[in-house]
């Protein structure tokens, strides 16, 4: 153990030159799947956010399918800092997919907290917690091979100390950053159990390298008073992000800063702006349209439905019109507050239903790319073998 310490210290020191050479950012718009795309941190980073993360991108996919790489990475200036973020099981495909774009990243992050079916079936994520040796094997590679820090997003174990452990292994490996997301790899729904703290001072107070914190961050006071309580440089936000792009923004902690009223739609319309500018999938800009609208779309239904469609011309502009006639509606209402009319157990139906929609249309994508790539390389191999038999007969 002795042996390893000057490891890291290296580590640490070098995990805080890089922290602070980024202006010591607290506020961090966290790592979401078809979510935190440019559009949507640059909206975020306009109203307080100091850091971002790309959505996760599959290592494998990333090196492999250009296709891939197009739709799922963009960044542009201003996008700083930036941690790349990739959800891999074996050191040379994620050092290589990160090779890619590490001109273009402050960091590299390792996915080590994803608790979803998907994950559990590519044996990514959250599922590595299963095989600690393969996530030394791969922080140590990609700090090794790489110009850039490398950092880590990971779960906790049910046993406080073995996540103590798992975070010192991680720090010895070359994790210049640790976010811990204060759940277990069980509780994947950010509105169940609360996210223990507790698990996440241990863990700052057991390393050297800086220390985010995520879970339980639904408002401005909340990211302070977790900072204040773990000692965690940052935070990080995904859910509450959503619903709320400002979350971040000082006036949400001023008498009438509030978010209420029209002013979800106020930052879709603002976030459509940024779409023209930084174009991304129909699916990523309607998800967005639903979370910042939120409540409203259970009392105005017909634009709900007209949210839901799916034909190819609806488009950017059909959602620019639902968010200004979102606000007219409210301004007409004299309230700033929606009156659902649908149940509450019918609107947590439609999100379930909604949410496994994309879990399942998100597999899809990544089995047709596999298949592409390898109906590609089966045409490659068959390609080679024709010109063999055709020099063999000249």
């Amino acid at each position: 153990m002795a042996a390893q310490e000057p490891d890291a210290a290296t580590h640490g020191q070098r995990g805080w030159e890089m922290f602070r050479s980024w202006g010591s950012p607290r506020y961090f718009v966290a790592p979401m799947v078809d979510q935190s795309e440019l559009a949507f941190r640059m909206l975020c980073r306009r109203h307080g956010a100091t850091a971002a993360y790309t959505p996760m991108l599959h290592s494998r996919l990333f090196l492999q399918d250009p296709n891939y790489r197009a739709e799922h990475f963009s960044t542009c200036e201003g996008d700083r800092p930036l941690m790349v973020q990739f959800c891999a099981n074996d050191p040379e495909t994620l050092l290589a997919a990160a090779r890619i774009v590490e001109p273009h990243a402050d960091a590299i992050d390792l996915n080590l907290g994803c608790p979803q079916r998907i994950a559990r079936r590519g044996r990514y994520g959250a599922f590595l917690m299963d095989d600690l040796p393969l996530v030394e094997r791969i922080v140590r590679t990609c700090a090794e091979g790489l110009s850039v820090p490398v950092t880590v997003k990971i779960r906790v174990f049910p046993d406080r100390q073995k996540t103590v452990e798992y975070a010192r292994m991680l720090e010895r490996a070359g994790a210049s950053l640790i976010a811990v997301h204060g759940r277990l790899r069980e509780q994947k729904k950010s509105n169940g159990p609360d996210a223990d703290w507790d698990a996440i001072k241990a863990v700052v107070e057991a390393v050297g390298v800086p220390v985010l914190a995520n879970g339980n961050i639904r408002t401005l006071a909340d990211v302070h008073a977790c900072m204040a309580y773990t000692g965690a440089v940052g935070v990080l936000s995904a859910e509450s992000l959503l619903e709320d792009p400002a979350l971040f923004s000082p006036r949400r902690l001023q008498p009438g800063g509030a978010f209420g009223g029209a002013q979800g739609a106020h930052l879709l319309l603002e976030y459509l702006d940024l779409v023209d500018a930084h174009p991304c999938p129909m699916r990523m800009v309607t998800g967005h349209a639903f979370r910042m609208l939120g409540a409203w779309l259970s009392e105005f239904t017909d634009l709900r439905d007209r949210l839901n469609q799916q034909h190819k011309e609806f488009g950017v502009e059909d959602i620019r019109e639902i968010a200004q006639d979102v606000i007219s509606r409210i301004e007409g209402l004299g309230r700033d507050y929606p009156v659902p009319k649908l149940s509450e157990r019918a609107l947590a139906r439609m999100e379930r239903e909604a949410a496994m929609a994309a879990a399942i249309a998100e597999q899809n994508r990544e089995e047709s790319s596999l298949q592409r790539i390898a109906a590609n390389r089966a045409e490659s191999l068959g390609n080679v073998e024709a010109r063999r038999v055709l020099q063999a007969a000249a």
